[in-house]
């Protein structure tokens, strides 16, 4: 016999999800803002694990496994904010002590058709961030997050008309663009933890290149770098980008220019037994990259360097 597939429940529509609330209609089809105060959410009726189909921006009073970073710090405990995008499976096992949002902003992406932030918000790449990298936000951050928050809601609460949309777009965009600055105060106010994060980064391509683990295993994505790092991939980048100004695809790339120049100036190897030591499959792609970071092709760099 087969086994039986689990199937995750696919929340497509903001009717889905409210029904998935135990919530009425959502008063605009495209668009809906679930107020933890006025409205109770019977989290039995939420499914375990589900698939968006839309934007979820929510803020929890509380997030459960604050984690301590360096010696001493500790994130603020005013709560946080949590982003998903649409295809991302959300969502896990519930309990006594699972604390419901106070505030969840939901938009299907239709409702940004025809405006810049329908592209535009693939940019922010916190919504690619994991539960555990939630924003962190002090009391003055959270007047401020709570502030648009209510404006939106009374927008949608009102009576629709031809500025409505205009409106509300403007406070999605102020809303993202305060989580982008506060994302970036969190880098920076987690200096101790991001700085061991990025030498435990370069010990692990030390370690790639220095066993040669590059000729079976290739050269380390993004991806591989932050799952043993706990972290996301944009997350990763994102705070790597604010530390050194170069995001983890480029800092990969820094370290395989400076392990060829230490082979090229202390062996024999030809160029192409370098490249296949560094992970790649073929000399041409090596030499490429090399020149691009050092204007000089690996064999005018050997020369130069004699």
């Amino acid at each position: 016999m087969k086994k039986a597939e689990s199937r995750l429940l696919k929340v497509e529509s903001l009717s889905d999800a409210h029904r998935a609330f135990g919530l009425p209609q959502p008063k605009h089809p495209l668009i809906s803002l679930l107020n933890g105060e006025h409205t109770h959410i019977d989290i039995s009726k939420i499914p375990e694990q589900h698939v968006l189909g839309f934007y979820k921006i929510s803020y929890k009073p509380q997030l459960k496994g604050r984690i301590k970073y360096g010696q001493g710090y500790y994130d603020f405990d005013e709560g946080g904010l949590l982003f998903a995008s649409p295809g991302q499976i959300i969502g896990g096992p519930f309990d006594d002590e699972t604390v419901c949002s106070e505030y969840t902003l939901i938009i299907h992406p239709d409702f940004l058709l025809g405006y810049p932030l329908a592209k535009n918000i693939k940019n922010y790449g916190f919504f690619s961030y994991s539960a555990n990298e939630a924003l962190h936000i002090s009391e003055s951050e959270k007047e401020i997050i709570m502030s648009i928050f209510k404006n939106i809601e009374a927008e949608i609460e009102s009576r629709i008309d031809d500025f409505s949309q205009d409106v509300m777009i403007a406070q999605i965009e102020l809303l993202l663009n305060y989580a982008n600055r506060f994302y970036k105060r969190q880098f920076l106010t987690r200096k101790s933890v991001n700085n061991n994060l990025l030498q435990k980064m370069e010990e692990l391509l030390d370690e790639h290149f220095n066993n040669e683990a590059a000729l079976t295993a290739g050269i380390p994505s993004v991806q591989q770098l932050a799952e043993k790092l706990n972290l996301s991939p944009s997350y990763l980048s994102d705070m790597l980008r604010t530390h050194t100004g170069q995001n983890a695809q480029q800092h990969i790339h820094n370290k395989l220019i400076e392990k060829a120049k230490e082979r090229l100036s202390t062996t024999n190897l030809s160029v192409s037994e370098v490249a296949y030591a560094l992970g790649f499959e073929h000399p041409q792609s090596f030499s490429k990259l090399f020149k691009t970071k050092t204007n000089l092709s690996p064999l005018e760099f050997r020369k130069a360097f004699n």
